[in-house]
């Protein structure tokens, strides 16, 4: 039940991990995972992981601890390289990824901790997350360039439009310190989308929120599969299971399932990872 690439992509092209023409192929396209191994030392984090989304789909990677997410996750975003296997986007291998190379590409991530600039308002952070794709942009407009104002203008509306979706207009002009942890989830997550990528990576988006949040975030990840394919780990199993078109599953590195939520959540392979995962839990 595992889910491989096809092999359609061998003949593809390369593309070095952005560059200043990244953003002219932008638009949906599928991201693959091929064959990704990685060691550190005498250890081996992921053993040949192979996976995909497609546009508009929503895939969540699950898996118990240690299975490799974390490891994979830092993969997919730039920052580990792979010692073995390649990523490709839009039928193109990219090579050399880098985090800060991924918004040329269209793709935009969060991770588990929110990362929010401390001096700034929720308004501003949002805002510094579309800096690579406005002409002249934030930090432009800080500095008073030709174009800047216009710029800043459009930018600064697409901010609060977000952050009035995700409930989060309010609290535009405060601190991130000021907020409590799931709002700031919230700001990290307007600050990914108002670049308005083609493919979102979220790292355990449902941490440190609570139940109510976490039905809001559900109904939210379902909204923006309409217009973006998303790649989650989580380890929160009712969201994954509600909101995930389909879901990869890993342990001790490898890809043991792959296939829709009610195949996987009756999958002998998984049933037995988790068992026995609970099993040794239970043994300290």
């Amino acid at each position: 039940m595992q889910g491989e690439p096809d092999g359609t992509s061998a003949a593809t092209s390369t593309r070095t991990g952005g560059t200043a023409s990244d953003g002219a192929g932008r638009g949906p396209g599928r991201f693959d995972v091929d064959g990704v191994t990685v060691r550190f030392g005498g250890l081996t984090a992921l053993d040949s992981v192979s996976l995909f989304v497609d546009p508009g789909e929503v895939l969540g990677v699950i898996g118990p601890n240690g299975a490799g997410k974390t490891t994979l996750f830092n993969v997919v975003c730039g920052f580990i390289d792979p010692n073995e296997g390649v990523l490709r986007w839009r039928g193109e291998r990219l090579e050399g990824l880098k985090p800060h190379k991924l918004a040329g590409l269209g793709i935009s991530r969060t991770l588990q901790g929110v990362g929010l600039f401390a001096g700034m308002t929720v308004l501003e952070n949002v805002m510094a997350g579309a800096t690579s794709r406005a002409k002249a942009g934030f930090f432009s407009a800080a500095l008073g360039l030709p174009g800047s104002d216009k710029d800043e203008r459009s930018l600064r509306d697409r901010a609060m439009a977000i952050l009035t979706d995700l409930g989060a207009a309010q609290v535009a002009g405060r601190y991130p310190g000021s907020l409590p942890f799931p709002v700031q989830k919230r700001v990290a997550l307007a600050r990914a989308l108002v670049l308005e990528p083609d493919l979102l990576l979220l790292d355990e988006p449902a941490g440190g929120v609570g139940h109510d949040d976490m039905d809001e975030l559900g109904d939210l990840i379902r909204h923006l599969s309409g217009t973006m394919a998303v790649m989650l780990v989580e380890h929160h199993m009712d969201l994954v299971m509600s909101v995930c078109d389909r879901i990869t599953v890993l342990d001790f590195g490898k890809v043991i399932a792959d296939g829709s939520p009610e195949q996987v959540r009756t999958d002998q392979a998984v049933l037995d990872a988790y068992l026995g995962a609970d099993d040794e839990d239970g043994g300290h």
